[in-house]
């Protein structure tokens, strides 16, 4: 059976080999500690909003988050963030001084808020800093080629198949996992209509790929989703 937490799917990045923090000196950290502040967020709540002036850079201590692009009454989400992400990186240049996506909590998160002229000052300070700063930029952009393609060419199956393997294999890293998505929710991540989502979990649960015991979920069939979510 394949590991779980090597599948690769497009609706985050598994950025947990990337540490931009673990490059900076005692010097550089408690210059951060004095221009950071922990906020908690709860599930629902706005973390940044597009269009709004950054003034941080947000490093999720714990939770999740999903970020989405924002037009008039659509919405369009670009990737879920777990733990360890970090948020507005694309603001970094001073003529992209505006969060260019919303990011909300999927569910109860804590974050960093990191003043972003202190990261610019390390970028310059630290070179081992400023190119894993780079690296997490191109594993977004890297992600976000997938997801996109994901959504446009991938029937609903394979949709499904990407997200739920994205969700174990990246988010929870293990097979069993209590999923706080709502059905809706799921929905919305996969590019689905709710009852499309309902009716293909029930046929993923037939076909022994997956089981559901309430909120509790569970993928049985690792290699069975992979074929679905490769074939689209």
């Amino acid at each position: 059976m394949s590991d779980i937490q090597e599948i690769k799917a497009s609706c985050t990045v598994p950025i947990s080999t990337i540490h931009p923090f673990e490059y900076l000196t005692p010097e550089q950290r408690e210059l951060i500690e004095k221009h950071k502040v922990v906020i908690e967020y709860k599930k629902g709540e706005i973390i940044a909003k597009q269009g709004t002036f950054t003034t941080h850079i947000i490093y999720i201590c714990e939770g999740l988050a999903k970020v989405y692009y924002e037009d008039n009454s659509k919405s369009l989400i670009l990737r879920i963030a777990p733990t360890g992400s970090l948020i507005g990186l694309t603001s970094l240049p001073i003529n992209q001084n505006v969060f260019q996506y919303t990011a909300s909590a999927y569910i109860n998160t804590t974050v960093k808020l990191i003043d972003i002229n202190t990261i610019r000052r390390l970028i310059l300070e630290n070179g081992k800093f400023a190119t894993s700063i780079i690296d997490v930029l191109c594993e977004v952009a890297i992600q976000k080629n997938g997801r996109f393609f994901c959504l446009t060419h991938r029937q609903a199956f394979g949709k499904l198949a990407d997200i739920i393997l994205c969700l174990a294999g990246n988010i929870f890293k293990t097979q069993k996992f209590d999923l706080s998505l709502s059905r809706k929710e799921l929905a919305e991540l996969s590019g689905m209509s709710t009852e499309s989502v309902i009716r293909t979990l029930k046929k993923f649960q037939e076909d022994g790929l997956i089981k559901m015991t309430g909120k509790t979920f569970e993928v049985v069939d690792v290699e069975g989703l992979m074929r679905i979510c490769q074939l689209g």
